[in-house]
């Protein structure tokens, strides 16, 4: 069997931009995760290296489809943060009021220990560290350079959904890292993966509604993935499982208020100026691409 060459890698790569992202960051980095808690160490080396080979092959691909002008594309979507008072509230706010609203429901909210205005300092500065140092490097993967091609192809709905299953695939070996391996039982690692696998697809699609209403901007994406991770980490909800019905019902919420605004559930209309709309210029979007 030959050794494939660069120059065939690298036509692969260009003609199937989303398999070979997949591929490289889910086939490098869930195994050396994996291993890192089986041998009962530190996972940060496994997800500093998920953050780094995630964006760096987004960029790589990205730079071979396009060049410099289609990377800038790519980051440009960080850098657009005018999204309105109402989604920033919602990328900000949403997630831990009704994380709190869920415990007060449940008979599960705990009276915070230092009052509320540290229990928010505390919630904003763990949605900071969280998005600078990582979710803002993940989303410029998962949203701006897979997310917004799928859902030019596929529509709204169903590039959402499949976002989600290599995104919930990259992160499997959660289920393990509160516990470690050896202490994970696998009934405990299957509720883990239930909860983790049952709330991304609804994660997705508010990104995808995201993503197309305020024109392709990742900040906003990754703003929110960031409160959707604090939100799991509130002190006043210990038992940490809260944050998932938020979620869906925060989905819930958008659907109606996007239907009441006449706006479709399932397809997408992309905006002219929006990444996937230039993405599709430079010829990332190919008909190749597999669904």
């Amino acid at each position: 069997m030959s050794v494939p060459t660069f120059a065939t890698l690298k036509r692969t790569a260009v003609s199937r931009p989303i398999t070979t992202l997949c591929v490289v960051a889910i086939g490098l980095t869930l195994p050396l995760q994996t291993a890192l808690l089986i041998a009962g160490l530190n996972v940060f080396p496994g997800k500093l290296a998920e953050l780094l080979v995630l964006t760096g092959t987004a960029v790589l691909i990205t730079s071979w489809i396009g060049g410099r002008s289609a990377v800038g594309r790519l980051f440009g979507g960080l850098t657009k943060w005018r999204i309105g008072i109402g989604r920033a509230a919602l990328v900000l706010l949403a997630m831990p009021i009704l994380t709190i609203g869920v415990g007060a429901a449940t008979g599960t909210l705990h009276r915070p220990d230092k009052g509320w205005a540290v229990e928010l300092l505390t919630y904003l500065a763990l949605l900071a560290l969280i998005a600078l140092t990582a979710s803002l490097w993940e989303e410029t993967a998962w949203s701006g350079f897979v997310q917004l091609r799928l859902m030019d192809r596929h529509g709204l709905l169903k590039g959402s959904l499949l976002t989600a299953i290599p995104f919930g695939l990259i992160h499997l070996p959660l289920a393990f890292e509160a516990k470690g391996w050896a202490g994970t039982t696998w009934s405990e690692a299957f509720v883990n993966w239930a909860f983790l696998l049952g709330a991304l697809p609804f994660l997705r699609y508010i990104i995808g509604v995201l993503l197309l209403d305020t024109k392709g901007s990742v900040l906003a994406a990754a703003v929110l993935h960031a409160s959707f991770n604090a939100s799991a980490a509130l002190s006043v909800v210990p038992d940490g499982w809260q944050y998932v019905p938020a979620l869906i019902i925060l989905t819930l919420l958008v659907t109606v208020h996007r239907r009441l605004r006449g706006r479709s559930l399932v397809d997408a209309s992309i905006d002219p100026d929006s990444a996937a709309a230039a993405a599709r210029q430079d010829g990332v979007v190919t008909a190749g691409e597999p669904s």
